[in-house]
């Protein structure tokens, strides 16, 4: 069933008499909005872009930085973890070379690359495989 056959008036869309014609449509709706909210859709990515920046880009790129820093002021016989896993301690280190000389055993050494240090070795409680004691 469709709306003539319903009996429901429909406007005239050739632009005729009717105040619906296509050209009044065109006429209104083709022009850009202006005034105060002409730009509200470039204001609104503006305002998203500056809140990613403050809360996701800015702080890491803190850290990073201090991640670097850190990594430039390791000396010997500091303790840490490489992105790997390893766990050691700092035996050789120069200024110049982008690789640092960990301890993981006595006697056992390896070279890493300086970046693939993650971090400074937790705190050990106790908990390692050597301070435990059996009964």
């Amino acid at each position: 069933m469709n709306l003539v056959s319903a009996g429901i008036p429909l406007p005239a869309l050739a632009g005729g008499s009717g105040s619906f014609g296509v050209s009044s449509l065109l006429a209104d709706g083709g022009a850009p909005p202006s005034g105060l909210f002409a730009g509200g859709n470039m204001v609104m990515l503006l305002v998203m872009f500056g809140i990613f920046y403050f809360l996701l880009i800015r702080p890491q790129q803190k850290r990073q930085r201090e991640h670097s820093d850190w990594l430039k002021q390791i000396k010997k016989d500091d303790e840490v973890v490489t992105t790997g896993g390893l766990w050691g301690k700092v035996k050789g280190v120069s200024d110049n070379s982008p690789y640092v000389t960990l301890e993981l055993q006595e006697k056992v050494r390896v070279r890493v690359l300086r970046s693939h240090i993650a971090s400074k070795a937790p705190a050990n409680e106790g908990s390692g495989p050597a301070e435990q004691k059996t009964a």
